[in-house]
Order: C-alpha cells, then structure tokens, then sequence
C-alpha cells in the first residue's frame, strides 16, 4: 500500500504523501517510515496498529506534530507541518490535537479538577472560564463528583479519565491516544474505550496507537504498519463497541 493514498469521504484532517522518516544513529541510517501516504477523515475513529519497530510510534509522533518529516508532506487540518515554527507547532498542538498516554501523567499533588484546568491556564483565559470549561469535560467523562480528588484518591480508570478531560478541555478536533488502557485491566479499558466510542460518536477524531487487537476492534478503521510501512488498511465493524453497547 506504500505510496497510495487511502482516499476518504470525508474532509481529510490528516493526511501523509510519500511520507519517510529516516533517524541516523551515528554510521547507521534507520529508516523508521518509508514512503507512507494515507488520509485520515474528520470524524474517523482509527486504529493503528503494528509490532515493536513497524513504525507506528513515529507516524504518532508526526500525527501529533511532534516531529516533522525527512521527505513527503504530512498535514494536519490543512497545514503542512514541515512548514511551520516551533512555536507554530505548539500553538497547532494546542488548538488542534488532545493526547492521552498509557501513563496518566497527573500531577501527584493536583486536585482533578485543576488538572484539567491547567492546559486552559497555560493559554491565559480567564480563571472562572478555565474552571466552567474544567466541569463540563470532567462531567463528561462522568466525574463530576471527583473534582476534589487528588490521583492517589483515584482509580487507574478514574485517573485516565480525568486524562481524557484534560485532553479535551481545549475542544480538539483529533484526540490521539498512545496505548492508553496499557495501564488498565481488561474491565477498566473496556470502559475506557467504551467513553473513546462515545466521544468519536460526537464527531471528536479518535487515532488509537495500540498492539492490543481486542483494543483496535473499537475502531471504525484499522491500519497496521510493518518495516515503516503500511500493510494493511481497511474498515472494521467495530465490534467490541457494539458488544459493550
């Protein structure tokens, strides 16, 4: 499939032409992506998928604009992100794309609510309209009654969601989510994953890095990756979310 882009319906919010990644390591040259072109549409809910070393970790990172391309084009929203500043990728981080990671990456001593809050407070709005924001989102992921708690006084299901809050309080149009119930028992990240359908449900752009295959049976689409390019790209039934419902 290297070197074909996948053509969507829909409004392509991602999308990667002729996209390599090459690292190298002292005398070595590791080509981590080659080749790659894909489209991913506004509203998908995708899997992607592969073994230690496929290149699924780095087309995260380009997908979340933490990294740039060696050659071909990778946009986000319509940007070619090669073309942008440092700080211009951070201001397209920050209004475009939530993460959430295997690790929940809380603040130990930080009530939930003000966990949320933060990444509002980072981009100077208004306290009170940071807070209102910080509630909905909590009461969303269905811990309105947890805004006091600190992580210790959480579950691990508890925690990632106030993650997922957090990832959303800046009303992203792509969540990314790293191996995020790789932390979680079985129960716990069919909830979780369960909240992921819901959100996708309200048009939120759901990319789900994962090596889990009962966890890639919630997505709409699966796309799997192996020597830094892909090998598979199709639809799914989405399966486990029809179980769960």
């Amino acid at each position: 499939m290297s070197g074909t882009v996948t053509t969507m319906a829909r409004h392509a919010l991602i999308s990667a032409s002729g996209v390599s990644k090459v690292y190298r390591m002292g005398d070595q040259t590791v080509r981590a992506l080659d080749d790659v072109s894909l489209e991913i549409g506004a509203g998908e809910f995708v899997a992607i998928m592969g073994p230690s070393g496929s290149g699924k970790s780095t087309m995260m990172n380009l997908i979340g604009a933490l990294d740039v391309p060696t050659s071909g084009v990778l946009s986000i929203d319509g940007r070619d992100i090669s073309s942008l500043s440092s700080d211009e990728l951070a201001v397209l981080r920050n209004r475009t794309i939530g993460f959430v990671f295997q690790q929940f990456n809380l603040l130990a001593r930080t009530p939930a609510l003000r966990q949320v809050m933060l990444p509002l407070l980072y981009a100077n709005p208004k306290p009170s309209d940071a807070e209102g924001l910080a509630r909905r989102r909590l009461a969303q992921v269905g811990l309105a009654d947890r805004l006091d708690h600190h992580p210790r006084q959480l579950s691990g299901g508890q925690q990632q969601r106030v993650a997922i809050a957090r990832a959303l309080v800046g009303n992203p149009k792509i969540l990314l989510a790293d191996e995020p119930t790789g932390a979680l028992d079985s129960r716990t990240s069919a909830e979780i994953m369960q909240l992921f359908c819901d959100l996708n449900a309200e048009g939120i752009t759901i990319v789900i890095v994962t090596h889990e295959p009962d966890v890639a049976e919630y997505a709409l689409r699966k796309i799997v990756f192996r020597d830094g390019r892909i090998v598979e790209d199709k639809p799914q039934s989405g399966f486990q979310r029809r179980a769960a419902e």
